[in-house]
Parts: C-alpha cells; structure tokens; sequence
C-alpha cells in the first residue's frame, strides 16, 4: 500500500521546509522516554531482585516487542487500543475522542518500541551493583526503599542514564509502530520517519536526504552521550 499525503516541501524561493514531523518526532520520544523510565526502572528492579513464580515469563514478555515485526505489534495495539476496545472506549469517554490516529498513540507506539531495551539494559545494571554495599545499608536499619534511592540507583545510575539515551533514540526512529496505531496525517500525526518515507516515495530526493541527515546528528549526538554515560572502565 503506498501512502500518499500533502508533500510539506514548498518549492518556492524561500524553500521553506516545514518542521513539524521533527519536532513531534522530538516530543513523542521525550515523552515516551519519560514513562519507559519510569515504568522500566520499576520493571528491570522486580527483575532482577524479585523472586516471584512466573518472574522469567514476565521477562520474556517485555522482551517480545525486540524480537516480533513492527507491524504484529502495531495490530496488537490497534487490537487494544481500538475504539472497539474495552481500553479504547475508556479513553474514548475520558478525552471526547479515540487514541488512535492521534500523537497522543503514537507515544504508546514508540513506548512499545524503546521500554524493551530500557529494561534490558537497566535490569543488567542493577544486577551488576556490588550488593554488599546493600547488605551493609540494610544491617544498619535502612528500609528497601531507602536502599534503593541512597545505595542501588546511584551505583547504577550511570547505565541507566545511558539506556535512557538508547531508548530515546530508538523512539525517535519508530516507524512501522507509529504508522500503523498513529497513521500519517500531515501536521498531525506525520513523524520524521514517516516524512522521509513519504519523501522517498515523492521522488523528492532533497527532502529525504536533508531529514536522514538530520536523524542520523541527532542519533550519532544521543549515541555519543550514551557512550559517555555509559559505565567508566578501568584499566586492568
């Protein structure tokens, strides 16, 4: 199927070039990225310290959206977030309108997308913390959430830092997640990599070599910073 929307390339003089698919790429990571870290920080620290039946499905779980196509995902959340669902109808009566085909669902999409990874990588960093410090705080009287607060996230907070960077920048990057639930709606809906898809198939070169470039800084700038936040190694 190809998708066809109002070309945001005006070829005039000016060459004005309208900026609102980055700027909502932008504002859909941000947002995303705030509650996969809310939500993967919560998640990789029941994993990696819970000890509850059924602990390595939820695991598995999390971990399918890494591994399924993005349009198997992208028909799950139609499937969930659909007008025709129990989830969708909620929302529906709440905001006067569906989630779908919204910005608002295209968070969801890049959410889906990047919390994976976050867990991943933050579950890997809170089990390589050194626990006798752990240990040594709770001997002295101190709560589980005060551990965790004043020992465990600031030892692993600078891989967690740097997942958080990963996972914004692959929600930047969302595309077969974001078409699908959030569609391609120009000044609405239409991100970044849904104009360069648009681009491409436009025949305007320009455009879509001017929007790669663009991605690829802000990707190449996201993954220095992770490299940077990343856990220092010391030398042998």
């Amino acid at each position: 199927m190809v998708l066809i929307s109002t070309p945001f390339w005006h070829n005039d003089e000016s060459m004005d070039m309208d900026w609102f698919p980055l700027w909502l790429s932008l504002r859909v990571a941000l947002l995303s990225t705030l509650l996969a870290t809310v939500s993967g920080v919560a998640l990789a620290y029941a994993l990696a310290n819970g000890r509850f039946r059924g602990r390595e499905v939820l695991d598995a779980a999390i971990t399918l959206p890494l591994v399924l196509p993005p349009t198997v995902l992208g028909y799950y959340l139609l499937v969930v977030l659909g007008r025709e669902s129990v989830f969708g109808r909620i929302y529906e009566k709440l905001f006067g309108g569906p989630l779908v085909f919204t910005w608002q669902a295209a968070v969801v999409a890049a959410l889906l997308h990047s919390a994976p990874l976050l867990v991943k990588y933050t579950r890997a960093a809170l089990e390589s913390v050194d626990h006798s410090y752990e240990r040594a705080a709770r001997t002295l009287g101190a709560s589980e959430w005060k551990v965790f607060w004043r020992i465990t996230l600031p030892l692993a907070q600078r891989s967690i830092f740097a997942a958080t960077a990963l996972a914004f920048a692959r929600s930047l990057g969302d595309f077969g997640v974001t078409i699908m639930v959030a569609g391609n709606i120009p000044g609405r809906t239409q991100t970044v990599a849904v104009a360069i898809y648009d681009a491409v198939e436009a025949g305007n070169g320009a455009l879509a070599r001017t929007l790669v470039l663009i991605i690829s800084a802000i990707a190449l700038a996201i993954l220095w910073c992770a490299n940077r936040l990343g856990p220092r190694q010391t030398p042998a």
